[in-house]
């Protein structure tokens, strides 16, 4: 896998993101898929601090509104477009070493830390899709295809 190929999985995964959350503005979403959304959010800033080897600014399970999500998703969505600015595919498989949110260490590839990201992310959406669903409305339409047939993932 390639930095090009990665960096468009971050694109799709930053337009779903959005339309999630703005679908939780409107819906008057219930708190739990407010929760896995700002969950996303807090994970990918945890993931990201990693590879940086910083501190994270998010704990892994935020408290945050539909509003606190979208100012997240937008910075997070900058750090991650730089991030995919200044790496080269031959730094995807170096390891990062970091420890988890139980304090046990792990390495991982950062190849494999950035596909994690992206499938999180699709994971929790699709629960906030099945509890919209449960609720009697139609959840944010994020397949990647349908974004990219739209123009939206390119």
């Amino acid at each position: 896998m390639q930095v090009s190929d990665l960096r468009r999985l971050f694109v799709y995964d930053s337009w779903a993101n959005r339309e999630v959350i703005a679908s939780l503005s409107i819906s008057g979403s219930s708190s739990r898929s407010v929760k896995l959304m700002a969950h996303i959010l807090g994970a990918q800033e945890i993931w990201y601090s990693r590879i940086r080897g910083q501190k994270a600014v998010l704990p892994v399970w935020p408290e945050l509104n539909a509003q606190g999500c979208q100012e997240q998703q937008q910075r997070l969505w900058n750090l991650w477009s730089n991030y995919f600015d200044e790496i080269e595919s031959g730094q995807l498989s170096s390891s990062v070493n970091y420890k988890n949110t139980k304090g046990e260490p792990w390495t991982s590839k950062i190849a494999d830390i950035l596909l994690h990201v992206v499938m999180h992310s699709a994971y929790h959406r699709g629960q906030i899709a099945a509890d919209t669903r449960a609720a009697g409305r139609t959840p944010a339409y994020t397949d990647f295809i349908h974004g990219v047939r739209q123009g939206l993932v390119e």
